[in-house]
């Protein structure tokens, strides 16, 4: 299993498609082939690695998949079938697919008489899909909240001034975050204060190979020279205040992780409507005061009600330090997969 997640892993970690590794065993246990998702429209892992065999030499082997084979018809056929015609006996995977078109290749195959084990190496898997994960059981992006601020919680100067907080390695950090997440989003009020060009450069302010999408909220205009047109993706631009039916729109669009850089009110929304579920905090060691917090309104009116984070990591880059946190608030709608499907019974995940 861990060699089908390290398959998996060199698959896109973007789009609307998970990254999948399987390792096709014989009868004996010997290794007889291997494949990876590698992006939408392509083979999915288990037929990338059946498509290596004669017909005929998969008859009686494990395939052993980092997540449950699906089992629906999107631009390829459902894996769970095509396991079954080549004859698989036994498979082994780690976590449950949540989605609920490609949910059930586990009950598929039993019901042909494949044996399934499931829950093989699930945290190692879990931690590889986390973002997919969460995206296919919330139906929108894993949102990613980001700021930068002095120690005492300012994002600006009194008179407004933010340029820069951080320090170079801090800032260099944020452009890899951007990198890798499907979109970056911001506010107008972000595009006319500040008129971000939400590109992901690298250390000599070079444009990087994967760069997000910018999506800008807001009802105001952006004028017509703002640097987010300049963009190597073309901008979304979405109106209104439904930010859940937004964000489940950019999902269909196929954006599975979002980079929030919103300023204070916009940042503040996403919170209040429970739909931030990691937050990347970079401190600089500097003292401002002054009225520009990092957050607005949250709807905390007593310290009872304050949202409490889990701390999952601080790391110094420079002179400054980046913690992260996810919010327990929100992935407790989202609960991640134990790898076991309702309809199997422990023994089975015992006996792997």
């Amino acid at each position: 299993m861990l060699r089908a997640l390290d398959l998996a892993s060199r698959g896109p970690a973007g789009g609307v498609n998970p990254q999948v590794g399987c390792v096709l065993l014989s009868p004996a246990g010997d290794v007889i082939a291997e494949g990876w998702h590698r992006g939408a429209g392509t083979a999915h892992a288990e037929v990338d690695a059946l498509s290596k065999l004669e017909p005929g030499q998969a008859s009686g082997a494990t395939a052993v998949v980092s997540l449950e084979p699906c089992n629906h018809v999107g631009r390829t056929g459902p894996c769970s079938e095509a396991l079954i015609a080549a004859g698989v006996s036994r498979v082994v995977y780690a976590v449950d697919d949540p989605g609920q078109e490609s949910h059930g290749g586990a009950a598929r195959l039993r019901e042909a008489g494949v044996e399934v084990i499931a829950g093989v190496e699930a945290d190692a898997a879990i931690h590889l899909l986390q973002s997919w994960l969460a995206a296919a059981r919330l139906g929108r992006p894993y949102v990613t909240l980001k700021w930068a601020s002095s120690l005492d919680g300012r994002i600006a100067a009194a008179d407004g001034t933010s340029r820069w907080i951080t320090g170079a390695a801090a800032r260099q950090r944020v452009h890899e975050s951007r990198a890798a997440s499907d979109a970056v989003i911001v506010g107008t009020g972000t595009v006319l204060a500040d008129d971000p060009s939400l590109t992901a450069r690298g250390d000599a302010g070079e444009l990087l190979d994967d760069q997000p999408v910018p999506v800008v909220f807001g009802d105001r205009p952006v004028p017509q020279d703002a640097a987010v047109l300049r963009h190597p993706r073309p901008p979304i631009f979405m109106g209104g205040h439904d930010l859940p039916e937004a964000l489940a729109q950019l999902r269909e669009l196929g954006i599975r992780t979002a980079y929030v850089e919103a300023g204070p009110e916009l940042a503040a929304a996403f919170v209040r409507s429970g739909l931030v579920d990691e937050v990347h905090v970079y401190l600089a060691p500097i003292l401002l005061g002054g009225r520009h917090t990092t957050l607005g309104d949250i709807g905390v009116t007593t310290i009872a009600d304050q949202l409490t984070l889990v701390t999952r990591g601080v790391e110094q880059l420079g002179n400054d330090v980046l913690i992260v946190a996810t919010n327990p608030a929100a992935q407790s709608l989202n609960p991640w997969p134990t790898g076991r499907s309702t309809d199997q019974p422990p023994s089975d995940q015992q006996g792997a």
